[in-house]
């Protein structure tokens, strides 16, 4: 079996167990934080989330929200959609037979689930070389490890992220989640490198539009503000799957910018966790 080894450990977050595990739990217990370790005592449906997938000094404690938010949730597979920044391989791409090892370990992608949901759409195809540089999906990883004992991802990486595609992609995560105990995961960042307090509004005009579960308005405040965020294929791919599942609404955990973490302003990167209920 094919082990798809760390492309950003040491970098992004510690390649050491130990200190990873450590770094986790500060996170969860961080000041933008959730505040507390899991699993949460919520009860609450929730279908999917979007985190964002910095290194963890900066997203780590944001996205934490979203993993303790779904902690009570016991799902037997993650699907996890995220933009391929480095633009390699097949325009969306899984992956099938093989395993994602982090320093916690090994994680199994469900080739069961893949094999449907490539009878579901037509756009995606199993590529490995999409996956060997694109740290999207695999930040998110290391901490469902912390949360859950036994799970299976299936991953999807995003070239092409237009609005068709994700309209796809969305009805055919659905499909899978109609019939697994399924939870979706979204990973994106937000505005790229400018001013916090600009960063803060042209996130807060993207992400009402998430919140509300409104496709058609988020691709027009995209393109209209000109936002840049990375992964706004997975974003829209998660709302239209959640809102395909039952899902009515989006809820804001917690946003904030790279510059709001560290004090630095000039040049930020936004992150919200969100999720859907």
């Amino acid at each position: 079996m094919y082990i798809r080894t760390p492309a950003v450990a040491g970098m992004f977050y510690s390649s050491e167990k130990k200190e990873l595990k450590k770094i986790i739990r500060e996170c969860f217990l961080h000041k933008f934080g959730p505040g507390m370790i899991p699993p949460s005592k919520t009860r609450k449906k929730i279908f999917g989330v979007i985190c964002p997938h910095a290194g963890y000094m900066y997203s780590g404690p944001i996205a934490c929200h979203s993993f303790y938010a779904i902690s009570s949730e016991i799902p037997e597979l993650f699907i996890i959609v995220g933009p391929n920044h480095w633009g390699i391989g097949s325009s969306v791409a899984t992956m099938k037979d093989c395993k994602w090892n982090t320093p916690l370990g090994d994680v199994e992608v469900d080739s069961e689930a893949v094999e449907e949901i490539l009878h579901l759409s037509e756009i995606i195809e199993i590529d490995s070389l999409a996956h060997t540089r694109e740290h999207s999906l695999e930040v998110q990883i290391p901490i469902l490890q912390e949360v859950y004992s036994d799970f299976k991802i299936l991953p999807i990486s995003l070239i092409n992220q237009n609005k068709d595609t994700s309209e796809e992609i969305g009805q055919a995560m659905a499909k899978i989640a109609e019939k697994k105990n399924v939870m979706i995961i979204g990973s994106s960042d937000f505005t790229h490198y400018e001013q916090n307090e600009f960063a803060h509004e042209q996130d807060m005009a993207l992400i009402e539009p998430i919140l509300e579960l409104n496709v058609e308005n988020f691709y027009r405040v995209l393109e209209d503000r000109n936002v840049s965020a990375c992964g706004y294929g997975a974003i829209a791919s998660t709302m239209i799957a959640c809102k395909k599942l039952g899902a009515t609404k989006g809820e804001l955990l917690k946003y904030a910018t790279s510059g709001d973490m560290t004090g630095d302003k000039n040049s930020v990167v936004g992150y919200g966790s969100i999720v859907f209920t």
